[in-house]
C-alpha cells in the first residue's frame, strides 16, 4: 500500500511540461539511434558501452586505478563524443538545416519573394541545361551541373574557377568539351547564372550505391547528400540523363520531363501552375 501511495503522490506532481520534456528527450534519443544505426558510429557506441561495463565492475570490485582512469574518461566524454562522432553530428545538423517543414508555413511569402527577373533567369538556365543535356546524351559527353538552392556552395565553388556568366548551350558545350581544362569538374549554377566551373564535389559515403555508377554520379549523390542542391548528370558511357536530389538518383529523363522536374524543384512550379499562369496572362492581355 505504501508503494502505491508513493506512486500515486508522485504521479500527482507530474505536470504537462514534464510530459513534454520526457517526450522530447525520448524523440532525441530515438533520432540519435536512427542516425547512427547504419554507420560506423554503432561500433564506437558499443565500445563506449563496454567501457561503461568495465567501469561498473571495477568500482564493484574496488579496482581503484581502473575506476579512476575510466572516471576521467567519462568526465571528458562530452568533448570526446564531439570529436569521435563529428561526421554523424555534422550530418544531423545539416539535415536539420535542410528541413523544409517550416517552409510549408512560409510558402506563400517565399513564392512571392522572388522577382520576375530571377524567375526568368532560372527558367532560362533550366532550358539551356536541358538542351545541353540532350545534345550531350546523343554525343555521350559527360556533364555535371549543380543547381544551387538554399544551401550556399561557395566553399565548393572555391575549388574551381569563378565564371559568373549567363548560361547558354554554347557555354556549356565549351566547358564540358573533353579537351577543355574545366570539363572534369562540376559547374555550379546560382540564381540562373553559371557561377563556377571545374569544381570538385565530395563523393557519397553510401555503400549501397550501384557499383556500375562512376565517379561523376557518386559526386552528384555526394553533394546532394550534403546540401539541398539539384544535380544534373549526363553519363559519358551510356548517355543517360539523371538528377541527384537528397541522396537519391532519378534516371532516364527526356528533355521535356527534365524541364518539368527542374521547374518543379527550382521554381516550385508544376505543369498546372504553368497553365494557370499562361491563362492569367491571356486574360490580362484581353483586358488590356
Amino acid at each position: 500500500m505504501n508503494f502505491f501511495e508513493s506512486l500515486l503522490s508522485l504521479l500527482k506532481t507530474i505536470q504537462i511540461r514534464d510530459i513534454v520534456d520526457i517526450i522530447a528527450i525520448a524523440l532525441i534519443i530515438f533520432g540519435l539511434f536512427k542516425l547512427i544505426r547504419e554507420t560506423r558510429a554503432v561500433q564506437l557506441l558499443k565500445g563506449v558501452l563496454v567501457l561503461f561495463i568495465i567501469y561498473f565492475l571495477s568500482s564493484l570490485f574496488g579496482l581503484v586505478m581502473m575506476s579512476s582512469l575510466l572516471r576521467m574518461f567519462f568526465e571528458a566524454a562530452v568533448i570526446l563524443i564531439a570529436i569521435i562522432f563529428q561526421p554523424e553530428i555534422r550530418k544531423a545538423l545539416e539535415q536539420m538545416g535542410r528541413n523544409n517543414t517550416y517552409k510549408k508555413y512560409l510558402k506563400f511569402f517565399t513564392k512571392h519573394g522572388k522577382s520576375d527577373e530571377w524567375k526568368k533567369a532560372v527558367r532560362k538556365s533550366i532550358i539551356d541545361a536541358a538542351d545541353t543535356a540532350v545534345l550531350f546524351s546523343r554525343s555521350h559527353t559527360g556533364a555535371l551541373l549543380v543547381f544551387e538552392r538554399e544551401t550556399m556552395l561557395s566553399d565548393i565553388a572555391a575549388t574551381g574557377t569563378i565564371v559568373d556568366a549567363e548560361t547558354s548551350v554554347a557555354l556549356f558545350g565549351n566547358i564540358f568539351f573533353n579537351k577543355a581544362p574545366l570539363h572534369d569538374g562540376a559547374s555550379i549554377i546560382r540564381d540562373g547564372k553559371l557561377f563556377a566551373a571545374g569544381c570538385i564535389l565530395p563523393l557519397t559515403d553510401n555503400k549501397n550505391v550501384d557499383i556500375n555508377l562512376g565517379t561523376r554520379h557518386r559526386a552528384a549523390l555526394g553533394i546532394s547528400e550534403q546540401s539541398d542542391a539539384v544535380v544534373l548528370v549526363v553519363s559519358e558511357e551510356t548517355g543517360v540523363i539523371s538528377l541527384a536530389i537528397n541522396g537519391i538518383l532519378l534516371r532516364d529523363f527526356t528533355r521535356d520531363s527534365l524541364v518539368t522536374k527542374l521547374e518543379e524543384l527550382l521554381l516550385g512550379e508544376t505543369p498546372e501552375d504553368e497553365e494557370n499562369e499562361k491563362s492569367h496572362k491571356h486574360l490580362r492581355r484581353g483586358r488590356d
